[in-house]
């Protein structure tokens, strides 16, 4: 991507190799949609893209960010997975996993940011080219262990 680009040039190029997104995120990603239409209290929204993870049994949700992180963005991933564990979610599977990817991140912004929510979202550096898919599986696995840590307490 070119250093000056915009959140769509970001959406239409990963759309453009989705094939090998998908073979770099790995096997089990399935891709669901791309502006995946959210309704909400009669008010239409978009999540910029919607996979299924088939060994979480998750609906992936990835907003796109072509600048830094600001935690008004985990506000609105936030308000995307509830809506899909609302409203798109099937009774069996687990619940809606969200990535932010944006252009660059402050940790301990992020850190303050997530530090009170509960919800599973992934804040991450985007690059030009992609984070090993090794790393990612791992992050993601790590991810959904501390989801379900997080219902099992709550279900206590």
């Amino acid at each position: 991507m070119p250093q000056d680009h915009a959140e769509i040039d970001l959406h239409r190029g990963l759309l453009q190799r989705l094939k090998d997104f998908l073979i770099e995120l790995g096997r089990d990603f399935c891709f669901v949609d791309s502006e995946y239409p959210v309704r909400v209290g009669g008010r239409d929204f978009a999540l910029d893209l919607l996979f299924f993870h088939r060994g979480l049994n998750s609906l992936v949700a990835i907003e796109l960010k072509v600048g830094r992180f600001e935690p008004e963005y985990l506000g609105k991933l936030i308000f995307y997975l509830e809506a899909l564990d609302r409203d798109v979610k099937k009774s069996h599977e687990n619940p809606a996993i969200g990535v932010l990817l944006c252009a660059s991140k402050d940790d301990e912004v992020v850190e303050y940011a997530l530090s009170r929510s509960s919800s599973p979202a992934l804040i991450a550096e985007y690059q030009t080219q992609l984070t090993d898919k090794a790393l990612l599986r791992a992050k993601l696995h790590e991810f959904y262990l501390q989801n379900i840590q997080a219902l099992n307490e709550s279900e206590d």
